[in-house]
């Protein structure tokens, strides 16, 4: 999940001001974490996340932080055609300190680890959506883990029935898989009192070193360290996934395999503001979404669009609209490709936005498309309104159906039972995030730069669906193509029909799973 770009406006304007020092949450020499079994038994409600406790007993006149309760640990089969998948589940959590040994939060994850495999070869995955405020469900039950919850776009309603099936395609029978959710997302928590642990949390660096730190912390945990670690993002996983691989690499003294990288976006610059490449970025899914209303449609069919984004559209754009004739141009032909009305194209000089995109593609059936997935249409809840004020029909839907989803797999299949809300998309999150220094949105190209160059067996997938307009493929087309040669030579793009979630097509999902198949076992 993706955080809207006029959101990340507002916050950009609010960070005009002095930066604050970072504290470290903890380092490598965090007090051991012994389980609580004798007191907190798996599954029981109001014990301390994961055994997540310092050494010694706290006193019964100090009050101890809420936390989660400890781990659980189950075996679970899974029938799958061909074969069968016995493996140990564990949900728990891992607690982080700051640097004064405070307890600051209980991080949530859950590990499916194959049973009989060799843990010193056998590679371990670790897994984040982004949004910021994001859990880590739509990878878990919409792609790569045992069980999972179809996602079929217009198929699925908020009040769908939440039935899993084990997923055909899980990535287990090549690697085991930890999913992660960042501090306020599904059940992680803070233990600390007052805004300062939030703020750390809730900003670029203290994310990732969170994260980066919980991966660490798991592998110690689980006996893993000699195990083929690999990283998996998703959205603003895209920021997140090289900067987390960087801290593990210079920080933490952990090496990552490989890093894959679903929808990602490397870099807020372009889409913010005056930027032209915004448009550059979204045409050839634009013109996706025109086509794939007439028949299937697949990236080799975007040729022409994408040689003309990339030429005469960006040579057009650049002349501005005080050229009247290459903004009528442009807007003629933008009309052509999308199908929307010539005049309101001219109107808007052939620019445009997300928003406006969605709104006027279908506008005469009063319906409009989705953000995540522009092939997905609903219906405007103000068509006659001169401003917008709709929701994305292909995401909004999908939010009930995945939380009930996780709830039930976590509490009932993996006896895990915290108490609290479970937080599939944390939208207060979003609001309260630091998105970085004075005025320079974040990116991660120059960590994406870094990691290559520091390790030279290090390899990267990047897939995508045609039809995002959260993340669009060709914005991320354009920042590998400015790498150097002994980047992009280890970098595999791949475009799949579909949205943001481009795993929820079945042809889509399995295309991908065989990807990342060939990447772990290279």
């Amino acid at each position: 999940m993706l955080m809207s770009l006029p959101a990340l406006r507002r916050t950009t304007l609010l960070l005009v001001v002095s930066t604050f020092a970072f504290a470290e949450w903890a380092h490598a020499d965090d007090p051991p974490q012994p389980r609580l079994e004798a007191t907190a038994p798996a599954g029981q409600k109001g014990g301390r996340g994961g055994g997540a406790q310092g050494v010694g007993q706290a006193s019964p006149s100090v009050a101890e932080p809420r936390g989660l309760p400890a781990d659980a640990t189950t075996k679970q089969t899974l029938d799958l055609p061909g074969r069968t998948l016995a493996f140990t589940a564990i949900a728990g959590s891992i607690r982080l300190f700051d640097d004064k040994r405070e307890p600051q939060a209980d991080i949530a994850y859950t590990s499916y680890e194959l049973d009989g495999a060799d843990r010193a070869t056998r590679p371990v995955t670790f897994l984040f959506n982004g949004g910021p405020g994001a859990s880590s469900a739509w990878l878990q039950f919409g792609s790569a883990g045992p069980w999972r919850l179809p996602l079929d776009g217009e198929a699925l309603s908020s009040s769908a029935s939440p039935e899993v099936r084990p997923n055909a395609e899980t990535w287990l029978d090549f690697t085991d898989l930890v999913f992660i959710d960042p501090a306020g997302t599904g059940y992680s928590r803070f233990v600390a009192s007052g805004e300062d642990a939030r703020k750390r949390f809730y900003s670029i660096d203290g994310d990732v070193n969170s994260i980066a730190l919980v991966i660490r912390r798991w592998l110690e945990k689980h006996d893993r360290l000699l195990s083929p670690k690999y990283v998996a993002g998703e959205s603003y996983g895209g920021i997140r996934g090289p900067k987390v691989v960087r801290q593990l690499q210079l920080q933490y003294g952990v090496g990552v395999r490989g890093l894959i990288l679903l929808s990602p976006l490397f870099d807020f610059r372009d889409f913010t503001g005056t930027s032209l490449l915004q448009y550059v970025a979204t045409l050839p899914s634009y013109a996706a979404v025109a086509r794939e209303a007439k028949g299937p449609v697949t990236r080799a069919d975007l040729a022409d669009v994408e040689a003309y984004a990339r030429g005469e559209f960006l040579a057009d754009l650049v002349k501005g609209e005080a050229d009247k004739e290459a903004t009528n141009r442009l807007a003629d032909r933008v009309a052509a490709l999308t199908g929307i009305d010539q005049a309101m194209s001219r109107r808007l000089a052939g620019r445009f936005d997300v928003g406006e995109f969605r709104r006027e593609f279908d506008r005469k059936n009063g319906k409009v498309t989705g953000r995540y997935d522009a092939s997905v249409r609903g219906y405007d809840p103000y068509p006659d309104s001169s401003s917008s004020r709709f929701g994305d029909p292909s995401g909004d839907s999908l939010q009930a159906p995945l939380t009930s989803a996780a709830v039930d797999i976590l509490t009932r299949r993996l006896n895990w039972r915290p108490d609290g809300s479970y937080e599939v998309l944390n939208g207060s999150v979003e609001r309260a995030w630091d998105f970085g220094h004075g005025i320079n949105p974040p990116q991660s190209v120059s960590e994406l730069r870094q990691i290559l160059a520091t390790d030279p067996k290090l390899n990267i997938l990047v897939g995508h669906g045609l039809f995002d307009l959260a993340t669009p493929y060709f914005g991320t087309q354009r920042v590998l193509d400015q790498l150097p040669a002994f980047a992009t030579s280890r970098i595999k793009f791949v475009v799949y029909p579909g949205g943001h979630m481009f795993y929820s097509r079945d042809g889509s999902r399995r295309a991908f799973r065989s990807e990342v198949e060939q990447l772990i076992k290279e």
